[in-house]
């Protein structure tokens, strides 16, 4: 393989292990808030073992995100230097202000959370971690932003034959970032939740701590369900987004090859890419593209056909992966509704069919969130940078391919390494279940 393709297979590699971990941060991040806020506010010594309990994942969770985010910026340098100097102007700026801004005060007020148990009093304690939460979804916000920049460029101008920031404000108010990090943030929360679910239910389904982690089911239930709608109607606005900015992706994510107007959507679709065509189309929802590009029944598509073949992306993964994130995310919406509606009994352990399922079903979100970035990603391709710079013209010059290969198994060996670590602790600790006697803690915070 050449360098071009090295570099992506690298980047996609290193992007989507790094990704494992990011929106789980950012959802037990403000879950662990809220059930620290719940012990300051009621006083129930309950809420203290499920900040306690669910905030040590949290932590394990959050120190791979950091090994694993830091060296993704180091590839811009190395394989991609050609679109770090053509667009560097631009994308460096949000990069420096996640680097010095949130990623600082997330780490700070981390460090603080961590150690200030039995120094400082509850409210301080409690505003440390608020403060490295919102932080860790602003450095989420940030580096989505200059992830949409990419998709959707706006606020630059084309000089010396670079791309050069004309309008930050513009940059930084993209719509088609806030719809992104939104669609983001809220599936974020959801994976979290669905994990808090999946633990809660492995533990009940033994009997062990039943009060305890019947509360945290019960709470994550409710979080999975508002989330997994959140993200299903911010996904509808994304659609919208992507069809007006970016119609290869949609054509692609829909493996729609003709230009036409009132579109139905097909349910059941096999794409046929070599012939242009799709060699199954059945069950169509009248005017369904239509209304769900543009929101309009007799909204005009544009096809595959109207794009010259190296402009168009790699349609049949763009297309399954749309497909299965649809899917997953459908199958969270119900089982957080029945989670919900079942952790209003009784007698929710005796559910045992439904606990077990629900413990299976802890890699669905994480399986949705990969699918979801393979459409966003494979769907901008040939473009690095959508109709500005070309995927082909971003890597670098000045390695070799037999350099990126080596590096390519020096990450994989890594990464691979550190996720079994990731997967011993957490299972290790999910496992073993919440302390019983946090009674210094409690004690020391008291007096304050």
């Amino acid at each position: 393989m050449d360098v071009l393709t090295l570099s992506q297979l690298q980047f996609a590699a290193t992007g989507m292990f790094h990704w494992i971990f990011v929106p789980l941060t950012l959802g037990l991040s403000i879950l662990t808030a809220w059930m620290e806020t719940k012990y300051v506010t009621t006083g129930d010594e309950m809420w203290l073992r499920m900040t306690k309990f669910w905030g040590k994942l949290f932590l394990i969770n959050f120190a791979l995100g950091v090994v694993t985010g830091i060296t993704m910026e180091f590839q811009f340098g190395m394989n991609w230097s050609e679109y770090s100097r053509y667009v560097g102007d631009i994308f460096g700026a949000p990069l420096a202000i996640e680097a010095t801004f949130a990623f600082f005060l997330e780490s700070v007020f981390i460090g603080v959370w961590i150690f200030g148990w039995n120094k400082i009093s509850k409210k301080a304690h409690l505003t440390a971690i608020w403060l490295a939460s919102v932080a860790t979804n602003i450095s989420a916000l940030i580096i989505l932003l200059a992830n949409a920049w990419m998709q959707k460029p706006v606020g630059y101008v084309l000089r010396n034959n670079r791309a050069e920031m004309e309008n930050f404000l513009t940059v930084l108010t993209n719509p088609y970032g806030w719809i992104k990090f939104t669609h983001t943030l809220l599936s974020g929360y959801a994976l979290a939740a669905f994990l808090i679910m999946g633990v809660s239910a492995w533990h009940l389904l033994r009997n062990n701590e039943n009060d305890f982690f019947k509360r945290s089911f019960r709470l994550a239930a409710v979080w999975a369900f508002v989330a997994s709608l959140g993200v299903a109607l911010t996904g509808d606005f994304h659609a919208v987004e992507i069809a007006k900015t970016q119609p290869t992706k949609f054509a692609a994510m829909e493996s729609q090859w003709e230009t036409k107007r009132g579109v139905g959507m097909n349910l059941l679709i096999l794409p046929n890419a070599s012939q242009e065509c799709n060699s199954v189309e059945a069950l169509c929802v009248p005017n369904g593209l239509s209304m769900l590009a543009f929101h309009d029944p007799n909204a005009e598509i544009k096809g595959l056909k109207d794009f010259p073949k190296e402009l168009r992306p790699m349609v049949t993964p763009t297309f399954l992966s749309f497909r299965l994130m649809v899917g997953l995310g459908s199958f969270m919406i119900l089982a957080s509704l029945v989670a919900i509606l079942l952790s209003r009994r009784q007698n929710l352990e005796r559910q045992r069919w439904f606990l077990t399922l629900m413990v299976f079903a802890i890699p669905a979100p994480y399986l949705a969130e990969q699918f979801g970035w393979l459409v966003a990603e494979l769907g901008r391709q040939p473009w690095i940078v959508y109709g500005v710079l070309k995927t082909a013209d971003a890597v670098s010059k000045s390695v070799s391919a037999t350099q990126v290969a080596l590096s390519l198994l020096g990450f994989t060996v890594l990464y691979g390494l550190l996720g079994a670590i990731d997967i011993f602790l957490l299972i290790k600790y999910a496992k073993k279940g919440p302390d019983k006697n946090l009674s210094t803690i409690i004690n020391v915070q008291g007096r304050a």
